[in-house]
């Protein structure tokens, strides 16, 4: 069953501006530039200005589009939305040490990009991660055992987060009794902290 006509819009808030060219957005704000290339989707889209209240507003359609496609167009608004919050508020990601016996040890360098974590679980292999780009990692002030990892770009921002769990799995034991690891705590946007 296709649909003639599905389209959804979202407004665009002051102070970002947008630009669309051959399916790839590029959304500018205070804190930065983003873009994201939408060229896999089969979606037209707009930017068009509200009669009524003059504001601009951001247009997807999809014609003749099966379930999937209507479907993809909430994903893009989606997407863009993500992209917005990036350059206006930015992305912040909280992550734990935790530890039963061995205390983890993690040296944060190459200007906030990369971290080294030492002693997990008493090993004395070095694990090292590079954060990924635009990505920041630092040690919590106020908490113990916390690293705080910065960014405006959702995806890069999580993926960093991974790449560090990733590196701390527990090998040839029980993970229901040996439960050390970094784990990410809290995940928000960095205006909501200041």
């Amino acid at each position: 069953m296709k649909t003639i006509l599905s389209s959804e819009t979202m407004d665009i808030p002051d102070g970002v501006k947008i630009k669309i060219n051959a399916k790839i957005i590029e959304v500018e704000g205070p804190r930065g530039k983003l873009s994201r290339d939408f060229k896999h989707l089969n979606l037209d889209f707009h930017l068009m200005t509200d009669e009524e209240t003059g504001k601009r507003k951001l247009k997807i359609d999809a014609w003749f589009g099966s379930r999937k496609t209507s479907a993809a167009i909430r994903t893009a608004l989606s997407h863009v939305g993500n992209l917005i919050t990036g350059v206006t508020k930015g992305y912040r990601y909280k992550m734990r040490f935790v530890y039963a016996h061995f205390p983890i040890n993690a040296s944060i360098g190459n200007a906030n990009k990369s971290i080294e974590i030492r002693n997990f679980l008493g090993e004395k292999k070095v694990r090292k991660v590079d954060m990924l780009d635009g990505v920041t990692v630092i040690r919590s002030d106020k908490v113990k055992d916390e690293l705080v990892l910065d960014g405006n770009d959702i995806e890069l921002v999580s993926q960093s987060a991974a790449l560090i769990n990733q590196k701390c799995h527990v090998k040839n034991k029980d993970i229901r009794k040996f439960l050390d690891g970094i784990y990410v705590s809290e995940r928000g946007t960095i205006s909501e902290e200041n």
